[in-house]
């Protein structure tokens, strides 16, 4: 009875009236509707089935010359269209063929600007178009709401900085939409619930020459959106080779262009977590590759060196930041087919000279060493001094045989720092290099024009568990359910000291991971991540090489992912495919449980399958693991166990 008051009061909210003008847009199966009310503004609701999910939602924008798209509009056409095509992914995080299926409303307003909205099957999504000349506009303010029927539950990072400068680096705690005051703000990705059990994801998409959007609370069920102003003047922090100080700021946040397509405001809706597992919104709305040659971008895993303090043990030289110490990292590599090695922070003479070298390192003997072994090398940078003389450091590193960057330490989601990401993947793709992006904002669908966009941080990783306890399975069960919802997460999964509940301690040198070593193995399968580390001690490895070639064996990139089981911040258990083979994935919070998964997404041939799980003393040593080897054929049922902060996985081979 709630639902049907619920749906009448939704259309009596859109009932024609003398002063608005009203237009109803379904996805493709009739299953999501929204509503666009013409009046006084520009309104949008959003229904699923007989639930409303969001009330009247205004949108405009206040531009410095007096023009205000979105107030006292008038539509001058509405066209609409239909678009059922398929998105080959150059590389494929979740899926290489993803359908790209939606009914589309274009508003075209007098005054030169229009409305794109998109209802899919997975989501809806509205843009600003502007046709205001060539000449530069200024964004004085952008009306963003989001008026939500119910007192939802939300998963917001919550964020202070008043100038929202933000490493996307936040916690994803539950709370109540009327629990947020007026002044606390998070970033995107959101997650929604209602208690109905929609789930939601609000994001955006195709952001360029334009600032990243942040959420602010009211006490109320509404939140709304505030953009970072320009920075017109900024000073280095004293004692800081990267932190800055805004001394002056435009009364606007963004001077663009007057011909352009906004970013994408959009919402992801489905009925379940398991869904948001297989979502690709954010790439769908991205706009396609600008690259004409990508056979060069070779995703793949990565012996990484700054999480392990480069703590390596049992040789003959004095382990650290130089030549001998790399070629112990190449060696390993390349022994267990790992595609990469990072150098990461105190790889250069100094953090704001990136065309030097630490004397104690031979970059160029160190890159031919790790080419001759089929290893290639990423160079971390420090991101202003390589916005400062962008061209001359690249053309550096292709001299040297480098094959990609770590950019990193942006800490800023303002115009600028949107643009210097652009321009930092056109100049790396001109040289066929990877760019993976670290204290970074998060994905918005870079990753699709610039397929050398391998990664993005943007995600409280395991490198927390150096200095404090937040990294949970609680932590890890929420991920992919949030964050991971709008693209590829750098987290740097593969910690070999693990602990269970009561056991971990910080340590900087060598430090260790909550959850079992079966929960650490999981995200192999379970986090989008084209360019996935394996972020422990190469010595700790060595010592377990069965383990070792277990996990290297994971690709990065998928052809196709399927959603077996999910829970925001309790389980997740998926199925990817990559060629012939298919792995499974699960990982589960503090709590221990089990699933029965019947293997229905396998074709009519044998298999061979090798699971990795919890082993029967994890208990009392949390990396206890044991690896099982049997066949197994489509139809058959498969039981997971997994422990308290566990984890499974299994890898599944034809046979014959």
């Amino acid at each position: 009875m709630s639902r049907i008051i619920q749906l009448l009061c939704f259309l009596l909210l859109f009932q024609t009236a003398a002063f608005s003008k009203d237009y109803i847009l379904s996805s493709p199966d009739k299953k999501i509707t929204i509503h666009i009310s013409v009046g006084k503004n520009i309104s949008w609701s959003v229904a699923k089935d007989q639930e409303l999910l969001l009330k009247p939602s205004a949108m405009s924008m206040v531009l410095k010359d007096g023009r205000n798209p979105g107030i006292t509009p008038v539509v001058s056409k509405a066209v609409s269209k239909s678009v059922n095509q398929t998105i080959v992914s150059i590389i494929p995080v979740r899926n290489k063929l993803i359908p790209e299926v939606y009914n589309e409303l274009k508003l075209q307003m007098k005054g030169n600007y229009a409305i794109e909205f998109r209802a899919y099957n997975d989501g809806v999504a509205y843009r600003f178009v502007t046709e205001l000349g060539p000449q530069p506009i200024e964004v004085n303010y952008e009306e963003v709401a989001f008026n939500f029927q119910e007192n939802c539950q939300i998963y917001l990072p919550k964020e202070n900085n008043p100038e929202l400068q933000s490493h996307y680096e936040g916690d994803f705690k539950p709370a109540k939409l009327q629990e947020v005051p007026a002044e606390q703000y998070g970033y995107l990705p959101l997650y929604v619930a209602t208690p109905a059990g929609t789930k939601m994801v609000i994001t955006e998409a195709d952001l360029h020459d334009y600032p990243n959007l942040f959420l602010y609370g009211t006490g109320t069920q509404t939140l709304t959106g505030r953009f970072p102003k320009v920075i017109l003047e900024a000073t280095p922090k004293p004692n800081s080779d990267r932190a800055e100080i805004i001394v002056k700021k435009a009364d606007y946040h963004a001077k663009t262009t007057g011909n352009r397509t906004f970013p994408w405001r959009t919402i992801i809706i489905t009925s379940s977590d398991k869904e948001l597992l297989e979502n690709e919104m954010v790439f769908k709305l991205a706009r396609p590759n600008v690259l004409a040659h990508t056979d060069w971008i070779k995703p793949g895993k990565v012996s990484w060196d700054w999480w392990n303090d480069n703590n390596i043990y049992g040789v003959n030289f004095k382990a650290g930041i130089n030549t001998e110490t790399y070629k112990y990292y190449v060696d390993f590599a390349s022994a267990y087919g790992l595609e990469y090695i990072i150098l990461d922070e105190g790889w250069s003479k100094a953090t704001t000279d990136l065309l030097a070298p630490n004397p104690q390192l031979d970059i160029e003997g160190l890159v031919k060493y790790a080419a001759a072994k089929k290893v290639g090398v990423i160079l971390w940078a420090l991101w202003k001094p390589l916005d400062q003389q962008m061209e001359t450091i690249l053309d550096q590193y292709v001299k040297w045989g480098v094959k990609g960057v770590k950019v990193d330490f942006m800490a800023r989601a303002d115009q600028y720092m949107v643009n210097f990401y652009e321009r930092a993947a056109q100049e790396t793709a001109k040289r066929n290099l990877l760019l993976d992006l670290h204290g970074a904002y998060k994905p918005v669908g870079l990753n699709r024009e610039y397929p050398n966009v391998i990664n993005y941080e943007g995600v409280k990783g395991m490198e927390n568990n150096k200095w404090e306890e937040t990294i949970t399975p609680v932590h890890n069960t929420t991920l992919p359910f949030t964050r991971m919802v709008a693209g590829p997460m750098d987290y740097t999964p593969g910690a070999m000291l693990n602990s269970n509940k009561d056991e971990f301690h910080v340590s900087m040198t060598s430090p260790m991971s909550r959850g079992t070593r079966a929960h650490q193995t999981s995200m192999y399968v379970l986090y989008d991540s084209p360019l996935q580390m394996l972020c422990d001690n190469p010595s700790n490895y060595l010592r377990e090489p069965v383990y070792t070639h277990y996990i290297a064996r994971f690709p990065t990139v998928w052809d196709k992912t399927i959603a077996l089981k999910g829970k925001i911040a309790e389980y997740a258990v998926v199925a990817r495919k990559n060629g012939n083979n298919w792995y499974i994935g699960g990982m589960t919070n503090w709590d221990a449980r089990g699933f029965d998964i019947p293997l229905t997404f396998l074709d009519g041939k044998k298999y061979k399958i090798e699971i990795l799980q919890d082993g029967i003393n994890v208990g009392k040593h949390a990396a206890d693991y044991q690896l099982i080897s049997k066949e197994v054929t489509r139809g058959e049922i498969l039981h997971i166990d997994m422990a308290a902060g566990g984890g499974y996985t299994a890898i599944l081979t034809p046979i014959g």
